[in-house]
This record gives C-alpha cells, sequence and structure tokens, in this order.
C-alpha cells in the first residue's frame, strides 16, 4: 500500500516539474517571438519614415531621386529577408542610409530650420533608438531562452519538443563599417 503510494507520489511530482518546465520553455519561446515582432514593427515604421524625409527635401536636392531608389531598394531586401542575418542586413543598410542622409542634410540651412524636417527627423531619431533597445530586449530573451534550453533538467524537456536554440540579432563585420551614401 505505502509502495503505491509513495510511486504515485514520486509520479505527481515528475508529473508537476514536467509541466513546470514545459510552460517555462513555452513562456521563453514565446518571449523571443513577441521581441521579433516589435523589431518587425519598429523596422517597418522606420521604412514608412523614411520617404516623408525626402519627400520633405525634395527640391533642395538634385540627388533624392536616387535616394529614393536606394530606399525603395532596401525597403524591397527587408520584404524578401528570409532570417535574422538578412534583416541584420537590411536593418544596418537602413541605418547607414538615414545616418548619412542627415549629414548630408547639414550642407542645407533651409532644411534644417524646415519644421516637416525637423519633427520627421526626430520622429526617426526615436524609432531609432526604439529599435536598439527592442534588439537589445530580443537578444537578451534569445540568451535567456538558449541558457535555459542546455540547463539539466530544461535540456532533457527542451530535446522532447526538439527546441534548438535562436539566433542572435547582430550585426555582421562587414556591415559594421560606415556606408557613404551621397545625395
Amino acid at each position: 500500500m505505502y509502495l503505491y503510494f509513495i510511486l504515485l507520489l514520486i509520479f505527481i511530482i515528475l508529473l508537476f516539474c514536467f509541466v513546470t518546465i514545459y510552460n517555462s520553455l513555452i513562456r521563453l519561446k514565446n518571449n523571443i517571438e513577441k521581441a521579433w515582432c516589435n523589431i518587425d514593427v519598429l523596422l517597418k515604421q522606420r521604412f514608412d519614415e523614411i520617404p516623408n524625409l525626402i519627400n520633405t527635401v525634395k527640391g533642395y536636392s538634385k540627388y533624392e531621386k536616387k535616394l529614393l531608389s536606394d530606399v525603395t531598394k532596401i525597403r524591397t531586401n527587408y520584404g524578401h529577408a528570409k532570417d535574422i542575418h538578412d534583416v541584420a542586413k537590411v536593418n544596418e543598410n537602413a541605418h547607414s542610409l538615414i545616418s548619412n542622409f542627415f549629414m548630408t542634410v547639414e550642407k542645407y540651412p533651409e532644411i534644417k530650420a524646415n519644421k516637416n524636417f525637423l519633427n520627421l527627423q526626430k520622429r526617426v531619431s526615436v524609432i531609432e533608438n526604439m529599435i536598439a533597445d527592442r534588439r537589445e530586449y530580443f537578444n537578451d530573451s534569445v540568451m535567456l531562452y538558449n541558457t535555459r534550453i542546455e540547463q539539466i533538467p530544461y535540456n532533457i524537456i527542451a530535446k522532447m519538443l526538439k527546441y534548438n536554440t535562436k539566433e542572435l540579432f547582430v550585426v555582421e563585420d562587414g556591415h559594421k563599417k560606415k556606408v557613404n551614401i551621397k545625395i
């Protein structure tokens, strides 16, 4: 009688541990997906703001068509991105484009005084900061998930569920250098 009770108690404890670990892994996995969706939303907002900036400065520069072409190319690349590496490349190209655009605009005092341009510039800067924050949060979530699925006893259940490590959102060495886009 006591043996059945002990076996039942052990089974209940093991079941409770399994459910707790399973729920923890699900929460971590979903947190990564949420963090990635937050990055995706901000990247789309940034790509929507860039053409507004270009339209604001039209007439000041004869090169806005090339800039618009570059923006269109980057947006297309973003739409075709297949994984985190592709998105990271597009993100860095867009960041470089925006940085160089703002540096070039410094040559035009009329643009810098334009209220619409100043508002858009502020909006893009806020979005850039939010992307950096969300990227950090995403990487923290991935690191926590990757660490957890490698720890005992989580690794046993993670293997049963076929959970694999996730990739961090990193900037590749080739994309850390400054890209010069002249307008």
